[in-house]
């Protein structure tokens, strides 16, 4: 079984309303920006050194570590080696499908619930259990690019099985890094989006000055502090957006004082506005729970 590799292709939505399975492999790959999507993400590091950000904490995940990325959560990734080899298997689930196997007490998705006790983003395998789930992703990327007989049954099972092993595996992982200002700054931030918040206010509430605040909270969450709000209000508003919230109403309950000022920040963002996406998700909800 020969596994096709492909350069990194900066698309953040899903074209599928299932799952889509990724093996690529890149040198002098750039950092990517901070960004969020609305699916589950799993991320198996083959080889080459990063440093991955995740609402607040920094991981060095090794060749061979997985890291479990939730919808709700802003994420970044850097590469360190410029001219090593970067190579990893990414699988992309969506909420719906992976939600739709929920029986229960029994979600699919528990791997991913950063309340979870225990949970870490990271998930460092001994070997044989780590062999087993490469197999597992190596199996579901050939079934799912090839046209053999019943290829989409037998990925369908493949992904089920994977993430029932996910589910199963001990979760007792690095936790990463993180600082108790950075967090604290982060647990405000995530209660009071819909308030105005300045750097200025942050500063005072910590009593630290803006400086410092400014310089930690950028190498800790990858992003200044001004866009990681404008990233998080944004987050919030699709979510309201998917619960069918006019979006007037969402712009007053995400902290956009201007409608004009959340339209332009949405479509900039998002591609499309906030009606239009609200449409075009429905859509796609509705494709998935089929």
């Amino acid at each position: 079984m020969r596994e096709r590799t492909k350069p990194f292709d900066p698309r953040q939505v899903m074209l599928r309303p299932d799952f889509e399975i990724f093996h690529t492999q890149d040198t002098k790959l750039k950092a990517v920006e901070v960004h969020h999507h609305d699916f589950y993400e799993v991320y198996f590091l083959l080889r080459g050194r990063v440093t991955y950000r995740i609402e607040g904490r920094i991981y060095h995940p090794q060749p061979g570590d997985l890291l479990l990325i939730s919808p709700m959560e802003l994420h970044q990734v850097t590469v360190e080696g410029e001219d090593e080899p970067y190579e990893r298997m990414v699988l992309w689930i969506g909420r719906a499908y992976l939600d739709g196997f929920a029986r229960e007490e029994e979600t699919l998705s528990r791997c991913f619930d950063r309340s979870y006790p225990g949970h870490s983003n990271l998930l460092r395998l001994p070997e044989a259990q780590l062999s087993q789930v490469r197999r597992l992703l190596e199996r579901l990327s050939w079934e799912r690019q090839g046209q053999e007989y019943a290829a989409e049954l037998c990925a369908q099972g493949l992904l089920l099985q994977l993430m029932a092993f996910l589910n199963r595996a001990d979760h007792a992982g690095s936790q990463g890094e993180e600082t108790a200002l950075i967090s604290q700054v982060l647990d405000y931030i995530n209660a009071h989006y819909a308030e105005e918040i300045t750097l200025d206010h942050l500063a005072q509430k910590f009593y630290v000055s803006k400086y410092h605040l400014s310089h930690e909270f950028s190498r800790v969450v990858g992003s200044g502090v001004y866009r990681y709000i404008l990233l998080k209000r944004l987050l919030m508003a699709r979510e309201l957006l998917m619960l069918a919230t006019p979006p007037g109403e969402v712009a007053l309950r995400c902290g956009f004082q201007e409608y004009s000022n959340f339209y332009r920040a949405f479509r900039t963002h998002y591609g499309a506005s906030p009606r239009s996406y609200l449409a075009q998700g429905c859509k796609h909800s509705d494709a998935g729970l089929a």
